[in-house]
């Protein structure tokens, strides 16, 4: 056994197999175990800690650090941003109590429906989890916006997974602080958090300018207008897809299905 590979029975003679790549067998110990937990947290927090840094230094120029094939310190960018959103939502949720504190708010005001109330409270919560879908989409936007300077959707990608890695970033070290000393003012706390996507255009205009160093900034500026109006415009899109999709649940639940949409009263 411990000279054929499990794999492929291919004779073994050294540590790893020349035909498929696996180890050679060894019995699962307590040596084993711990330089696997070694492995993971050091080679998990160099990546990490270092894709962090860089992205606070210029996200542009980290961005086009790992496109252009310097990649091997870095983290890989959509689990970066899938990573710091799940953090970003811990923190919404159970540190500052996002959620709760919006739906609160909107179902306090009386003029909304009970879709509404619970749709604005979940968007507000979760905008770092919702924008992490969205990133196909978002990635349309950049490559129609900047696609004559040569980079493929694909790529833009790998961009919007940083863009969204930074304004998350930026939305743990410096929004969710201030949201929870806020706390206990509910409507100091929803203009904050009601403000916080209006940070995207500036984080994104702070991106290409690092990405695209020799561009002339007017150039970049026209380009990041026009990703926030196909934005708009993809936003509106799905607006009208969700409204459908409302109207349809309505018809079929009846007079007691549309309560759930129609404005609660005083």
């Amino acid at each position: 056994m411990g000279n054929t590979c499990l794999n492929c029975d291919y004779s073994i003679d050294e540590n790893f197999c020349r035909n498929c790549g696996q180890k050679k067998f060894k019995r699962i110990d307590k040596k084993y175990v711990t330089d696997e937990l070694q492995y993971l947290l050091i080679h998990t927090n160099k990546g990490f800690l270092y894709t962090v840094k860089k992205l606070i230094k210029s996200p542009g120029a980290t961005a086009r650090d790992f496109i252009d094939g310097n990649r091997v310190n870095h983290y890989k960018p959509l689990l970066l941003a899938f990573v710091l959103s799940g953090i970003s939502a811990f923190i919404s949720f159970k540190i500052v109590g996002l959620n709760t504190i919006m739906r609160e708010f909107y179902t306090g005001q009386h003029m909304n429906s009970p879709f509404m109330n619970d749709y604005m409270a979940v968007t507000s919560s979760y905008n770092s989890v919702i924008m992490l879908f969205l990133v196909p989409i978002f990635a349309l936007t950049t490559w129609l916006a900047f696609h004559k300077w040569k980079n493929n959707y694909y790529e833009h990608i790998v961009m919007n997974a940083y863009i969204l890695s930074t304004y998350t970033l930026v939305t743990i070290v410096f929004v969710y602080p201030i949201l929870y000393l806020l706390r206990h003012n509910s409507n100091s706390f929803t203009t904050v958090a009601s403000l916080v996507t209006l940070l995207v255009p500036f984080i994104i205009l702070w991106f290409f300018r690092g990405f695209y160093p020799d561009k002339p900034l007017k150039q970049i500026i026209w380009r990041v207008l026009a990703v926030v109006g196909l934005t708009l415009v993809a936003f509106s899109i799905l607006m009208v897809i969700l409204m459908v999709f409302v109207m349809v649940y309505v018809f079929m639940q009846g007079p007691e299905g549309a309560k759930y949409f129609l404005p609660t009263q005083v």
